[in-house]
Order: structure tokens, then sequence, then C-alpha cells
């Protein structure tokens, strides 16, 4: 079993701490709530469901509060969330009759992924189930509003500002990146001799380098010590990984979109460059997605886990390739 298979990333780690949960409800919330125990945290097995309930054992407000962490942006997260809904209603509601003629009653629903990638983002954007759709309409039935929130440096230094763990957890992540680009530096010109094989190699001890340096260093100026100090292996191993991830994803990106930009040129000169644009934005997109995901897949990382990252899905690999048509 591949350790991405038994591993969350440390965001979601972090939010096991209903310490940290809570703060983060609270920013997210505008809301100033004190007593830990009043936050019930369900984990998911893609995701962290935060829901603050009296002492009764009613969901404080009536609201559930569905969060997410990408370091690589993904436009399916609108879709991940109704799946995460979904499975949250079906646990809510299993002791109840949905048969019946009586009105059960569920929480309300918000819906927030925390991005922190390389990729410019807006601070703060929203994606929509319905821009999945592969027909438009002006009044989808069917409506999932997800607020995508930037929490990298200089993107919303207010908020990260009231909550202390999510400064601390940024700060950590770039002590990461500040280490592994200081690496790349000095080892430059072993990559420029070395075979592709080595480095892959060297990628993935200059990624386990840097967050060793970087725990370290964390734990030395007080950032997320307590934490780091009681799961510093788990932190190490995941955090590699997702690091290892980061340093070659530019990489994959690149040849994906290459292969798609060829594409819609050829598309161009059959049907008009407009066109030839569309599809070739789109299929650089998907096979962007796809060699992340064979990539990740060779990795070690679990299938469900690899499509989570990507947004790719081999099941609708057909499908979505006569749409594009």
């Amino acid at each position: 079993m591949s350790v991405r298979e038994v591993k969350s990333n440390v965001f979601s780690m972090l939010m096991q701490n209903k310490k940290y949960a809570l703060a983060v409800y609270n920013v997210l919330n505008g809301s100033d709530y004190k007593n830990v125990d009043e936050l019930e945290i369900i984990t998911l097995e893609k995701g962290i469901s935060l829901s603050v309930r009296n002492d009764a054992g009613f969901i404080l407000d009536g609201f559930i509060n569905l969060y997410e962490h990408q370091s690589t942006y993904n436009p399916n997260m609108a879709l991940r969330m109704l799946y995460y809904l979904c499975d949250s209603l079906h646990d809510w509601t299993e002791k109840y009759d949905i048969y019946g003629s009586k009105v059960i009653q569920i929480p309300t629903p918000h819906f927030c992924v925390f991005y922190n990638g390389l990729q410019p983002r807006p601070p703060v954007e929203y994606v929509r189930l319905s821009s999945s759709y592969t027909r438009e309409t002006d009044e989808p039935e069917l409506e999932l509003i997800c607020k995508v929130i930037n929490i990298n440096p200089g993107a919303n230094d207010d908020m990260l500002s009231e909550c202390r763990v999510l400064y601390e957890y940024t700060r950590f992540v770039e002590m990461t990146r500040e280490h592994r680009r200081r690496l790349e530096n000095l080892k430059a010109d072993d990559f420029v001799t070395a075979s592709k094989e080595e480095k892959e190699v060297l990628r993935r001890d200059i990624c386990r380098q840097s967050v060793e340096a970087a725990i370290e260093q964390a734990i030395s100026e007080h950032i997320l010590e307590e934490f780091l100090r009681s799961r510093r292996n788990e932190v190490l191993e995941v955090m590699t990984i997702d690091m290892t991830f980061e340093a070659r994803e530019p990489l994959i990106r690149q040849a994906g979109y290459e292969d798609g930009f060829k594409d819609g040129e050829l598309q161009g000169e059959l049907r008009g460059v407009k066109l030839g644009e569309k599809r070739g934005e789109k299929r650089g997109a998907q096979k962007h997605a796809k060699i992340m995901y064979e990539k990740m897949i060779t990795d070690g990382m679990s299938r469900e886990k690899a499509m989570e990252y990507s947004g790719y899905r081999p099941q609708l690999d057909d499908m979505d390739n006569k749409v594009i048509r």
C-alpha cells in the first residue's frame, strides 16, 4: 500500500485538531466560538467536513462546511464537493426514513477550497458545478458553488493575520519551497549531466532534504511547533511526496500543453483558427491531466488520489474525446 493511500495531506492533518479547525471555522464565518467541544469533525476519504453543533447535538445555525486543500488548481472542485456532500448527507440521514411522509431536515452546506499552488490565481474565485455540464443552461436545476481562497502570501494577508494556524501553515509551506530552491541551485550542475532516472532521484532527495530543513526551521521559529514535534515523521513523508510532485508539475504541464496546442494548430488548418485554438486549449488541459495522472500512478499514488489531484477520469476518457470532437 502506498503512502498516499494511508496518509492525508498536511492541511487535512492540521484540521483533525479541533483547536486548529475551530480557528479556521471562525475566520471563514466571522464567528468567535471558543469551546472546541462544540466542533464536530467528520473525516471524509478525500476531505474534511466541519460542523459546529450546540450541546444538544444540533448543528449550530444549521450549517455544514466542507473544506478541501489544493496545491494544484483543478477545475473539478465543485464536482468533488458534490461527492463529499453526498457522502456526508448519507451518513447524516442514515437513521431517517427518506421514503416517509415527513421532511428530513438537512444542514445548509458551505464549500471552500484553500489553494496554495505555484500557478497564479486570484485571491478569491468561485467554481460552479454547472460549468461542467456538456450543455449550457441559464437555469441549472442542480448547482453547487465552491469558494476558492488563495492562501499564498500576498493573496489574503488580512485573513491570515486573523487566523494563526493558516498563517503558520502558509509560512511552513514557503519554508519548504525556499529550501527546495536553494538546494536546486546548489545541485544545478548535477541536473545538467544526469540521466532522466538520475534527475528523478535528485528531485526526490532535494524535496526530502527541503522538508527536513523546513521542519527544523519551523520548530526553531515556533511555527506549528507542537504539531511538527508530535507528527514529524508523518509530515516528512507526506510533504516529501507533495513537494516532489510540485517540483515535477511544471515539466508535466509544459509537455501536456505543447501537445495540446500542436493538436489545436492542426485542427485550426482544417476548421479555422478559432476552432483550432479552442480545441488546442481543451485537449492541452486534458492531456496535461492524463500525463499527471499516469505519472502519479507510476510513483505509487493510489488511483483515487491520482484522480483527485489531476482531475483526470480514465473511465470518462472516451466520452470526453467525443465531446471535444
